[in-house]
């Protein structure tokens, strides 16, 4: 009888919850079972939670101190933590600055080698072609001036008047096997490049700031160590380029 009633089971058909009555719609979804025990546990756990934490407020000890009191602060209805000041002796700050100055020399060099192998592949000759062109030709009379070819004279073909590099001559061009591109493809490679510009572009621009950070924290481990001459500042420093001190010029024994 039990068998019977396991194979009826598997036989039924699956019970769908209904949707929501097209004159309902505008109250958005119709909320199911599974829907309502995840909201009921989620209210019965915060009245969980606040019966405990009144229990908690009417047992606490009014003469209690803990810590917490005074390291941290409601602002806004919210707890935050106030900072503390570290304390750490002389030879563990300059250890640390040590440290700073060697990460920032190293990411600096790691950006600096990257922007000699972007420099290598690109040759920047598209920079050629944006420069204004102060050629100058010299015909004998007006006659050829006024029967001048360009293309003609420099041998090449039209479509590469306008390039002030690789302009390849007309007998040079019947002699290369050049494969055939399509627009796409051609697209492609300009978009490829131009990416590779302006990644060219920002680790340049990164290098530089490295730079700068790199020599205000020479500066500061400088003046950190001093002994008895007090510098002068020549220069106050700036986003752009570290503060300039003068130091007074003292014999080495």
């Amino acid at each position: 009888m039990s068998s019977w009633k396991k194979a009826a089971k598997a036989s039924q058909k699956t019970h769908r919850e209904r949707h929501q009555p097209e004159a309902r719609k505008f109250l958005g979804l119709l909320e199911k079972k599974k829907d309502y025990v995840a909201r009921a546990r989620d209210y019965n756990e915060k009245q969980a939670t606040l019966k405990q934490l009144r229990k908690r407020a009417l047992n606490k000890n009014p003469d209690e101190f803990y810590f917490h009191m005074i390291n941290a602060k409601v602002k806004d209805g919210i707890h935050q933590e106030k900072d503390m000041e570290e304390k750490y002796t002389p030879d563990q700050i300059k250890l640390m600055k040590t440290q700073d100055l060697k990460y920032i020399s190293y990411k600096r060099n790691l950006e600096r080698m990257k922007v000699e192998k972007l420099h290598s592949t690109l040759h920047m000759i598209d920079a050629a072609n944006e420069v204004e062109n102060q050629h100058i030709f010299f015909v004998d009379d007006s006659e050829d001036v006024k029967n001048f070819d360009l293309c003609q004279r420099l041998n090449t073909h039209p479509a590469l008047l306008n390039r002030r590099t690789n302009r390849p001559r007309l007998d040079a061009l019947q002699k290369m096997k050049l494969p055939e591109l399509d627009e796409s493809t051609l697209h492609k490679i300009e978009q490829r490049k131009l990416q590779a510009y302006k990644e060219l572009s920002k680790r340049v621009d990164r290098e530089k700031q490295l730079t700068v950070v790199q020599q205000v924290l020479e500066v500061k481990n400088a003046l950190r160590n001093r002994k008895v001459t007090q510098p002068i500042q020549v220069k106050r420093g700036s986003k752009d380029s570290a503060p300039i001190y003068r130091w007074k010029y003292e014999r080495k024994r």
